[in-house]
């Protein structure tokens, strides 16, 4: 009974059942509108209707327009309403340009050393084109002379974090998306507590709605206690504000502004193994030290600045220039975020540049595969251009309507000679590319709506390091415990299945 009334009152049932109500409240007036005052109530659709027109207009992802547009005329006037409002929300707008303004003011911190993207162009011309591309869209500039090393499990990753925390002397930035209390972060937090005390500045932020089932409310109140700086990005409220589905789903991790992490893996026992959730959970990171740690710590500050409404002296966490002078390391290394509010799904392209510009093979791990038009045609034109394209997806999903979309896209990938193929031991979490030998990306970004359009996100982009034959060797070692899955098997689904596919896939884009 304790365990029924814990779920009945905990803060998601309360967040979930106060939305309910809002939208309960909007629809029920809707109805007495249009008992009442149908004229009104005619003007209403005629303002949706001119809602469809704007939404159409817009430059946004097309398969997103349709998941607007469907339910609005299906619903004219709730529909309408609806978008309206969570499109004029003032807190919505002065989210996106405080976001933008710290931004902006990042920006000219990240200078590109002309002489490395010129050296990277005359041993790459195709390569170099990438790295522009993320460097002009996004700002943030391409090093040399960086190690890096991945990790192809949450286990190998916590040993190497364990190891550098203790190592630190300076500060310490962690941020993640999921943070839940158990052996994993029991064990970070011992040691931020101590080098706390040891006057190292410790800071700390997770996203609120992805730690509305794994943290108390308000954890970083205990934080705060132990002499940690921490906040809840986003602070998630039962509102009809579009700003709720801006999350920040980026995992960085910098130690004393010279070594850093990121990749698919939060703080929480299934992601080292420590508690089996739904198998055995499959994961991926990258450790970068060096000069490329910079723009992971504007990456991070950036969001500080706007949950903390602070300033600060960024270039104090900035090594000295000398630091670096004894590393000598093979390629090049290029950190990258994702803003939702940019205008510019940075993430996608930079898949889709990769993807476009294969001439052997991509191997691709992702564990949702929900992908709008674009994506999708990139890849069926690189395997028909005879390339190797492979994808690994779980076997055992954590969320079963997500699985549902994944699935999905199957056939019209495996008809265009994608391999695809499921990890059978359990969950992949993984988000990681490796192409010809050459190329590599690994970071935060899933391929689907959420990561490539509505969250804030991060990746690194690599050329010719080490650690991208490390990728390479994992996904090679990974296809051993891996099903193939056959255009038969696609083709013989059932018709309610692929009902309930078209249903979920239509409104993948409002997931």
């Amino acid at each position: 009974m304790k365990k029924v009334l814990k779920v009945i009152f905990s803060r998601i049932v309360t967040l979930a059942v106060l939305m309910i109500i809002q939208i309960a409240t909007l629809f029920f007036l809707i109805l007495k509108l249009r008992s009442s005052f149908l004229f009104l109530y005619s003007m209403f659709g005629i303002l949706s209707l001119i809602v469809v027109f704007f939404i159409t207009s817009q430059r946004s992802n097309p398969t997103h327009k349709l998941a607007w547009v469907i339910p609005i005329m299906v619903f004219p006037v709730f529909g309408g309403l609806l978008y309206i409002i969570l499109r004029t929300n003032g807190t919505s707008k002065k989210f996106r340009q405080r976001i933008n303004s710290i931004y902006n003011r990042i920006l000219p911190l990240m200078k590109q050393k002309e002489d490395i993207i010129e050296k990277l162009e005359s041993q790459d011309r195709s390569a170099a084109n990438q790295s522009r591309y993320i460097l002009n869209s996004a700002g943030f500039p391409i090093y040399k002379n960086v190690e890096t090393e991945y990790f192809s499990s949450g286990e190998e990753f916590f040993v190497s974090f364990i190891e550098e925390l203790k190592k630190a002397k300076s500060f310490i930035f962690i941020e993640a998306f999921i943070i839940r209390e158990g052996l994993m972060w029991n064990t970070i937090l011992s040691i931020l507590e101590k080098k706390a005390k040891q006057g190292l500045d410790i800071r700390v932020m997770y996203d609120d709605a992805g730690c509305l089932t794994t943290l108390p409310n308000k954890y970083y109140e205990k934080l705060r206690s132990k002499g940690i700086k921490c906040y809840a990005f986003n602070p998630f409220a039962p509102l009809l504000d579009i700003r709720m589905n801006h999350r920040d789903h980026r995992k960085i991790i910098v130690i004393d502004g010279h070594t850093a992490y990121t990749g698919g893996i939060n703080l929480a026992d299934e992601y080292i193994n420590a508690y089996e959730k739904y198998g055995h959970w499959k994961d991926a990171a990258i450790l970068i030290n060096g000069e490329a740690v910079w723009s992971m710590t504007l990456m991070f500050l950036h969001l500080w600045e706007y949950i903390s409404d602070t300033q600060e002296d960024y270039f104090r966490f900035k090594p000295a220039d000398s630091y670096f002078e004894g590393l000598i390391a093979e390629g090049y290394v290029q950190p990258y975020g994702d803003s939702p509010l940019d205008n510019e799904p940075v993430g996608e392209y930079t898949y889709i540049n990769m993807i476009g510009r294969a001439k052997k093979y991509v191997y691709i791990y992702t564990p949702y595969l929900v992908l709008d038009h674009e994506m999708t045609t990139t890849l069926i034109l690189a395997a028909k251009s005879g390339v190797d394209v492979r994808i690994v997806t779980p076997r055992i999903p954590d969320k079963w309507y997500v699985f549902i979309v994944t699935q999905s896209h199957y056939e019209i990938l495996i008809e265009a000679g994608v391999k695809i193929y499921e990890y059978t031991p359990g969950f992949l979490h993984s988000k990681a590319f490796v192409c010809d030998d050459v190329l590599g990306i690994v970071g935060s970004i899933n391929l689907d709506y959420r990561s490539l359009y509505f969250h804030f996100e991060c990746g690194v982009w690599l050329y010719k390091t080490k650690s991208v034959k490390k990728i390479k060797d994992d996904f090679v070692a990974t296809f051993n415990h891996c099903r193939q899955i056959t255009l038969e098997e696609c083709k013989n689904v059932k018709l309610l299945k692929r009902i309930l596919r078209g249903f979920f896939r239509l409104f993948a884009p409002l997931m």
